[in-house]
């Protein structure tokens, strides 16, 4: 990998405008390393690649030699799991523990969509006597990846690694923020044999290389990662051609528990579910909806696991380490701030340890109780590790508070009642639905994505296959 410099048909290539970009650690604030500032030319050098390698070898290359190539990334993956955790770590300031898992995480994504190549299958259909009706998958062609900063290893392995396996051949514009790991990853991928072109990646700001991708005419289907407003540009740009969009756009996500869960259970997973990442992920678990017969204890028992919460440079590998950056801290802190000035009560908060350098990035996490629905930290997506808790009455009451937001990601249902967990289960507006467990250990195999404004379209799972493939029907007359 070399510093400054982007990854385009199987090189590292200096930006059109010879400019950098600093690469600051979370944790101290310290500038250490530099990426390429891409621009327009830049995205039109990778997108030209990308075609003439989907076009050429990678378009010709089988779907069990694709499988093959995409294994041996799996284990390259796997074997520099370290080494690319540790750069992650510092890149985005994750504890340790929580960018090893996520190279874990990138690893299984290649291996599981390399035993997919060959397993997308298309169908028969019976029709007129005297025809031979099929349909097939085929893959878009170029697509275009804008991968953010929160987990740039999983997102690129759910969306490159789905597309990859399709037939397709990409370009990824990584968030500025954060996108050394998967600068590695690239050089990776040409060790393992894919040709040159098939996986390109130009950094740079949004504004210029992701714009400049999401409204390139020779991109075929753009995947895209990150807050509404942004995937509604990225929607637009893309419009001005005609290219599909799948958008996963964050959430304002509900865990609900009843009165009969088991609240011994549950409550390290309420906990891991806001403060892991410190709260950077769209599927956080950012508002408890808590029967009011166990509300009282349970919030008890909330403050004091806050209370115990620790914070600290990334290293250190506590419970939490710092915001992405300087802006992402004060947006943070001013959600705190506003909170507490409107009199929502603050019941615990953890604690940055002393020696945790003076320039990071650091949010206590923050623990709010009695939070009435209609409150900004009850519907608007804060990206940080704050909780709200609200009391429900009863069933009805928690579905209504459930639904009551503009996003619809994911929810989770705490309760022995097995009909009461069916009737949550399809009346819950989310893409996904956890019912006594949250988030199912990541789960590349599970079908991921939203409604409403948390977006459209599906990523893991097989599922992400068909979105990065376009179907073709052949009607064959034959007599």
């Amino acid at each position: 990998m070399e510093d400054a410099q982007h990854f385009v048909a199987g090189n590292w290539t200096s930006p059109s405008s010879g400019e950098s970009i600093d690469v600051i650690d979370p944790s101290d604030g310290q500038v250490f390393s530099q990426i390429a500032r891409g621009n327009a030319a830049d995205i039109d050098s990778a997108v030209r690649a990308a075609r003439a390698t989907y076009e050429g070898p990678w378009g010709h290359t089988s779907a069990a030699e694709r499988g093959r190539i995409l294994f041996r990334l799996s284990m390259l993956i796997a074997a520099r799991g370290e080494e690319l955790a540790r750069l992650e770590a510092r890149d985005t300031g994750k504890p340790l523990r929580e960018a090893r898992a996520d190279a874990a995480a990138l690893a299984r994504y290649f291996e599981f969509y390399a035993g997919a190549c060959d397993k997308l299958h298309g169908e028969t259909l019976p029709y007129q006597a005297g025809y031979t009706v099929m349909t097939v998958r085929e893959p878009h062609g170029v697509t275009g990846h804008i991968v953010p900063w929160n987990y740039p290893m999983q997102i690129f392995g759910r969306s490159v690694g789905a597309a990859l396996a399709a037939g397709n051949a990409c370009v990824v514009k990584p968030s500025e923020d954060a996108c050394l790991s998967l600068l590695h990853v690239a050089s990776l991928g040409a060790e393992a044999g894919l040709p040159a072109g098939a996986l390109n990646i130009v950094t740079g700001y949004g504004a210029e290389a992701g714009a400049a991708l999401a409204r390139h005419p020779g991109v075929d289907h753009i995947s895209f990662t990150g807050s509404p407003s942004v995937g509604t540009l990225v929607t637009q740009l893309a419009a001005e051609h005609h290219a599909p969009v799948t958008l996963e756009l964050g959430g304002k996500s509900p865990q609900i528990v009843f009165a009969d869960a088991d609240l011994d259970a549950a409550l390290p997973m309420l906990m891991a579910a806001i403060v892991q990442n410190a709260g950077q992920t769209c599927s956080a678990g950012s508002r408890v909806l808590i029967e009011r017969a166990i509300y009282t204890p349970l919030v008890e028992r909330l403050r004091a696991a806050f209370d115990a919460l620790r914070v600290g440079p990334s290293e250190l590998d506590l419970d939490c380490g710092p915001l992405i950056n300087a802006k992402q801290h004060g947006r943070v802190a001013q959600y705190v701030d506003n909170a507490r000035r409107d009199g929502i009560r603050l019941a615990a908060q953890g604690q940055i340890v002393p020696d945790a350098p003076r320039g990071g990035f650091y949010q206590a996490p923050a623990l709010f109780v009695d939070v009435p629905a209609e409150h900004r930290i009850a519907q608007e997506e804060i990206f940080g590790p704050v909780l709200a808790a609200t009391p429900f009455d009863d069933e009805a009451q928690a579905l209504a508070l459930a639904n009551g937001t503009r996003y619809g990601l994911v929810a989770g249902v705490w309760t022995r009642d097995g009909a009461r967990q069916l009737r949550l289960a399809r009346r819950l507006r989310a893409g996904q639905i956890f019912v006594n467990n949250y988030g199912a250990g990541g789960g590349v195999e599970l079908p991921f994505g939203g409604t409403g404004q948390s977006g459209h379209g599906r990523e893991k799972g097989f599922e992400a296959l068909y979105g990065f493939t376009t179907l073709k029907t052949i009607a064959i007359r034959h007599g």
